[in-house]
Protein backbone atom coordinates (compact mmCIF):
# COMPACT_ATOMS: atom_id res chain seq x y z
CA UNK A 1 0.00 0.00 0.00
CA UNK A 2 1.23 3.29 -1.01
CA UNK A 3 1.79 5.66 2.09
CA UNK A 4 -0.32 8.52 2.05
CA UNK A 5 1.73 11.88 2.42
CA UNK A 6 1.23 14.62 5.09
CA UNK A 7 -0.90 17.09 3.27
CA UNK A 8 -3.40 14.26 2.22
CA UNK A 9 -2.98 12.78 6.15
CA UNK A 10 -4.10 16.51 6.84
CA UNK A 11 -6.79 16.52 4.58
CA UNK A 12 -8.72 13.56 5.68
CA UNK A 13 -8.48 14.68 9.42
CA UNK A 14 -10.64 17.75 7.77
CA UNK A 15 -12.54 15.11 5.83
CA UNK A 16 -13.47 13.21 8.82
CA UNK A 17 -16.57 16.15 9.88
CA UNK A 18 -19.51 15.92 8.03
CA UNK A 19 -23.37 17.27 8.67
CA UNK A 20 -23.57 13.99 10.23
CA UNK A 21 -20.10 14.02 12.32
CA UNK A 22 -19.68 18.07 13.21
CA UNK A 23 -18.19 17.02 16.39
CA UNK A 24 -15.23 14.22 16.76
CA UNK A 25 -13.42 12.78 19.54
CA UNK A 26 -9.66 11.51 18.56
CA UNK A 27 -11.03 8.27 18.19
CA UNK A 28 -13.47 8.78 15.99
CA UNK A 29 -11.28 11.42 13.85
CA UNK A 30 -8.73 8.20 13.70
CA UNK A 31 -11.49 6.23 12.36
CA UNK A 32 -13.23 8.07 9.83
CA UNK A 33 -9.86 9.38 8.96
CA UNK A 34 -8.35 5.84 8.56
CA UNK A 35 -4.86 7.03 10.26
CA UNK A 36 -3.13 5.67 13.83
CA UNK A 37 -4.40 7.31 16.69
CA UNK A 38 -0.63 8.63 17.55
CA UNK A 39 -1.19 10.08 14.17
CA UNK A 40 -4.54 11.30 14.49
CA UNK A 41 -3.24 12.74 17.58
CA UNK A 42 -0.01 14.62 15.98
CA UNK A 43 -2.18 16.33 12.77
CA UNK A 44 -5.34 17.28 15.12
CA UNK A 45 -3.09 19.28 17.84
CA UNK A 46 -1.13 21.16 14.33
CA UNK A 47 -4.63 22.09 13.13
CA UNK A 48 -6.26 22.88 16.22
CA UNK A 49 -3.17 25.22 17.08
CA UNK A 50 -3.39 26.92 13.60
CA UNK A 51 -7.24 27.44 13.82
CA UNK A 52 -8.66 25.15 11.50
CA UNK A 53 -10.23 22.90 14.57
CA UNK A 54 -11.57 23.41 17.98
CA UNK A 55 -11.42 21.39 21.10
CA UNK A 56 -14.38 22.49 23.48
CA UNK A 57 -14.47 21.66 27.56
CA UNK A 58 -15.20 18.20 27.16
CA UNK A 59 -12.25 17.16 24.91
CA UNK A 60 -14.71 16.89 21.57
CA UNK A 61 -13.33 18.96 18.12
CA UNK A 62 -15.40 21.02 16.07
CA UNK A 63 -14.16 22.73 12.80
CA UNK A 64 -12.32 25.76 13.63
CA UNK A 65 -13.96 29.73 13.08
CA UNK A 66 -10.03 30.26 10.86
CA UNK A 67 -11.34 27.43 8.43
CA UNK A 68 -14.72 29.60 8.18
CA UNK A 69 -12.76 33.12 7.79
CA UNK A 70 -10.86 31.38 4.84
CA UNK A 71 -13.85 29.85 3.32
CA UNK A 72 -15.52 33.04 3.07
CA UNK A 73 -12.87 34.09 0.40
CA UNK A 74 -14.24 31.36 -2.04
CA UNK A 75 -15.85 32.85 -4.81
CA UNK A 76 -19.12 30.45 -5.31
CA UNK A 77 -19.49 30.51 -1.61
CA UNK A 78 -20.34 33.73 0.98
CA UNK A 79 -18.97 36.43 -1.74
CA UNK A 80 -21.93 34.88 -3.74
CA UNK A 81 -23.84 34.31 -1.06
CA UNK A 82 -23.93 38.33 -0.08
CA UNK A 83 -24.41 39.46 -3.67
CA UNK A 84 -27.87 36.99 -3.94
CA UNK A 85 -29.22 37.49 -0.49
CA UNK A 86 -31.48 41.01 -1.06
CA UNK A 87 -32.88 39.03 -4.39
CA UNK A 88 -33.70 36.00 -2.33
CA UNK A 89 -35.20 37.80 0.26
CA UNK A 90 -37.33 39.15 -2.51
CA UNK A 91 -38.31 36.30 -3.63
CA UNK A 92 -38.84 35.03 0.03
CA UNK A 93 -41.12 38.07 0.66
CA UNK A 94 -42.94 37.42 -2.30
CA UNK A 95 -43.73 33.83 -1.61
CA UNK A 96 -43.33 33.13 2.01
CA UNK A 97 -41.83 29.27 1.26
CA UNK A 98 -38.24 27.78 1.35
CA UNK A 99 -35.86 30.21 -1.28
CA UNK A 100 -32.47 28.36 -2.23
CA UNK A 101 -29.44 29.40 -4.03
CA UNK A 102 -26.89 26.96 -5.30
CA UNK A 103 -23.65 26.05 -7.09
CA UNK A 104 -22.62 22.98 -9.06
CA UNK A 105 -20.10 21.09 -7.48
CA UNK A 106 -19.26 17.87 -10.22
CA UNK A 107 -22.15 15.94 -10.28
CA UNK A 108 -23.24 17.54 -6.80
CA UNK A 109 -25.25 20.94 -6.46
CA UNK A 110 -24.06 22.41 -3.39
CA UNK A 111 -26.76 24.38 -1.26
CA UNK A 112 -25.16 28.02 -0.77
CA UNK A 113 -28.12 29.75 0.94
CA UNK A 114 -31.43 29.16 2.41
CA UNK A 115 -34.43 30.79 3.57
CA UNK A 116 -37.32 28.93 4.51
CA UNK A 117 -40.59 29.99 6.65
CA UNK A 118 -42.19 28.43 9.73
CA UNK A 119 -45.39 27.50 7.88
CA UNK A 120 -43.50 26.46 4.24
CA UNK A 121 -42.79 22.84 3.29
CA UNK A 122 -40.31 21.08 5.09
CA UNK A 123 -37.58 20.48 2.91
CA UNK A 124 -33.90 18.13 3.50
CA UNK A 125 -31.87 21.09 2.85
CA UNK A 126 -29.57 23.14 4.50
CA UNK A 127 -26.61 25.01 3.57
CA UNK A 128 -23.49 23.41 2.66
CA UNK A 129 -25.75 20.35 1.46
CA UNK A 130 -25.34 18.35 -1.56
CA UNK A 131 -27.41 16.76 -3.77
CA UNK A 132 -27.32 14.69 -7.25
CA UNK A 133 -27.94 17.60 -10.02
CA UNK A 134 -30.94 15.52 -11.63
CA UNK A 135 -33.34 15.28 -8.89
CA UNK A 136 -33.46 19.02 -8.00
CA UNK A 137 -35.11 22.19 -9.72
CA UNK A 138 -31.50 23.85 -8.89
CA UNK A 139 -29.79 21.04 -10.37
CA UNK A 140 -31.69 20.56 -13.37
CA UNK A 141 -31.34 24.51 -14.12
CA UNK A 142 -27.11 23.98 -13.73
CA UNK A 143 -27.03 20.29 -15.65
CA UNK A 144 -29.45 21.75 -18.61
CA UNK A 145 -26.18 24.73 -19.10
CA UNK A 146 -23.00 22.11 -18.38
CA UNK A 147 -21.01 21.57 -21.69
CA UNK A 148 -22.56 18.66 -23.71
CA UNK A 149 -20.10 16.36 -23.03
CA UNK A 150 -20.34 16.46 -19.19
CA UNK A 151 -24.70 16.37 -19.94
CA UNK A 152 -24.15 12.54 -21.47
CA UNK A 153 -21.53 11.74 -19.25
CA UNK A 154 -24.13 12.17 -16.83
CA UNK A 155 -27.28 11.29 -18.49
CA UNK A 156 -26.01 8.41 -18.71
CA UNK A 157 -26.26 7.34 -15.37
CA UNK A 158 -26.53 5.89 -12.60
CA UNK A 159 -29.08 8.14 -11.80
CA UNK A 160 -30.29 7.58 -8.16
CA UNK A 161 -33.94 7.09 -6.68
CA UNK A 162 -35.12 8.92 -4.23
CA UNK A 163 -38.96 8.94 -4.32
CA UNK A 164 -41.29 7.10 -6.91
CA UNK A 165 -41.04 10.14 -9.40
CA UNK A 166 -36.86 10.28 -9.35
CA UNK A 167 -36.00 10.82 -12.87
CA UNK A 168 -34.19 7.93 -13.73
CA UNK A 169 -34.69 6.97 -17.23
CA UNK A 170 -31.48 8.96 -19.37
CA UNK A 171 -34.10 9.65 -22.57
CA UNK A 172 -36.46 11.55 -20.09
CA UNK A 173 -33.84 13.58 -18.28
CA UNK A 174 -32.59 14.67 -21.58
CA UNK A 175 -36.19 15.67 -22.59
CA UNK A 176 -36.16 17.46 -19.33
CA UNK A 177 -32.48 19.34 -19.82
CA UNK A 178 -34.06 20.48 -23.15
CA UNK A 179 -36.78 21.66 -21.72
CA UNK A 180 -35.60 23.83 -19.13
CA UNK A 181 -33.08 25.49 -21.97
CA UNK A 182 -36.09 26.35 -23.95
CA UNK A 183 -37.94 27.56 -20.83
CA UNK A 184 -35.58 29.01 -18.91
CA UNK A 185 -36.57 27.54 -15.64
CA UNK A 186 -36.72 23.85 -14.16
CA UNK A 187 -39.19 22.34 -12.87
CA UNK A 188 -38.43 19.46 -9.59
CA UNK A 189 -42.03 17.50 -8.88
CA UNK A 190 -41.54 15.52 -5.98
CA UNK A 191 -38.26 14.35 -7.16
CA UNK A 192 -36.37 14.09 -3.44
CA UNK A 193 -39.76 14.04 -0.95
CA UNK A 194 -43.35 13.17 -2.21
CA UNK A 195 -44.77 16.39 -1.26
CA UNK A 196 -42.58 19.23 -2.47
CA UNK A 197 -42.00 20.89 -6.02
CA UNK A 198 -39.27 23.01 -6.90
CA UNK A 199 -38.99 25.88 -9.89
CA UNK A 200 -35.85 26.92 -10.25
CA UNK A 201 -33.69 29.32 -13.09
CA UNK A 202 -29.93 29.53 -13.60
CA UNK A 203 -27.61 32.32 -12.62
CA UNK A 204 -25.10 34.01 -14.86
CA UNK A 205 -21.77 35.70 -14.31
CA UNK A 206 -20.31 38.51 -16.21
CA UNK A 207 -18.98 36.42 -19.08
CA UNK A 208 -22.73 34.57 -19.40
CA UNK A 209 -21.71 31.36 -18.47
CA UNK A 210 -23.99 30.00 -15.28
CA UNK A 211 -22.50 29.71 -12.34
CA UNK A 212 -25.52 29.42 -9.40
CA UNK A 213 -29.15 28.65 -9.44
CA UNK A 214 -32.48 29.78 -7.63
CA UNK A 215 -35.34 28.08 -6.42
CA UNK A 216 -38.31 28.14 -4.40
CA UNK A 217 -39.62 25.12 -3.32
CA UNK A 218 -43.29 24.64 -2.50
CA UNK A 219 -45.73 21.92 -1.24
CA UNK A 220 -46.51 20.40 -4.35
CA UNK A 221 -50.67 20.06 -4.31
CA UNK A 222 -50.83 23.81 -3.79
CA UNK A 223 -47.78 24.48 -6.96
CA UNK A 224 -48.61 27.29 -9.42
CA UNK A 225 -45.80 26.79 -11.87
CA UNK A 226 -47.22 29.61 -14.13
CA UNK A 227 -47.03 32.46 -11.28
CA UNK A 228 -43.56 30.84 -9.83
CA UNK A 229 -41.63 30.77 -12.90
CA UNK A 230 -41.56 34.32 -13.48
CA UNK A 231 -40.96 35.56 -10.03
CA UNK A 232 -38.13 33.20 -10.05
CA UNK A 233 -36.58 34.03 -13.37
CA UNK A 234 -36.75 37.37 -12.32
CA UNK A 235 -35.25 36.88 -8.79
CA UNK A 236 -32.15 35.12 -10.87
CA UNK A 237 -31.75 37.92 -13.51
CA UNK A 238 -31.44 40.04 -10.98
CA UNK A 239 -28.61 38.36 -9.33
CA UNK A 240 -27.23 37.80 -12.79
CA UNK A 241 -27.44 41.57 -13.42
CA UNK A 242 -25.66 41.94 -9.93
CA UNK A 243 -22.89 39.63 -10.75
CA UNK A 244 -22.06 41.73 -13.99
CA UNK A 245 -23.64 39.89 -16.37
CA UNK A 246 -25.47 41.66 -19.43
CA UNK A 247 -28.01 39.70 -21.61
CA UNK A 248 -26.76 40.94 -25.05
CA UNK A 249 -23.63 39.45 -24.14
CA UNK A 250 -24.73 36.05 -23.39
CA UNK A 251 -23.37 33.50 -25.79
Amino acid sequence: MTARSAPDRLLSVLAAFDHEHPALCLTDISRRAGLTLTTAHRLVAALTGWGALERDPDGVYHVGLRLWEIAALAPRGLALRQIALPYLEDLYEATHENVQLAVRDGSEVVYIEWISGRSAVGVHIRVGARWPLHATGVGLALLAHADTAFQEEYCAGPLTSFTPYTITDPARLRRVLAEVRRSGVAVSDRQVTDDALSVAADVRGPGGAVVAAVSVVVPQQAAQVPVLAPAVRLAARGISRALGWQPERTP
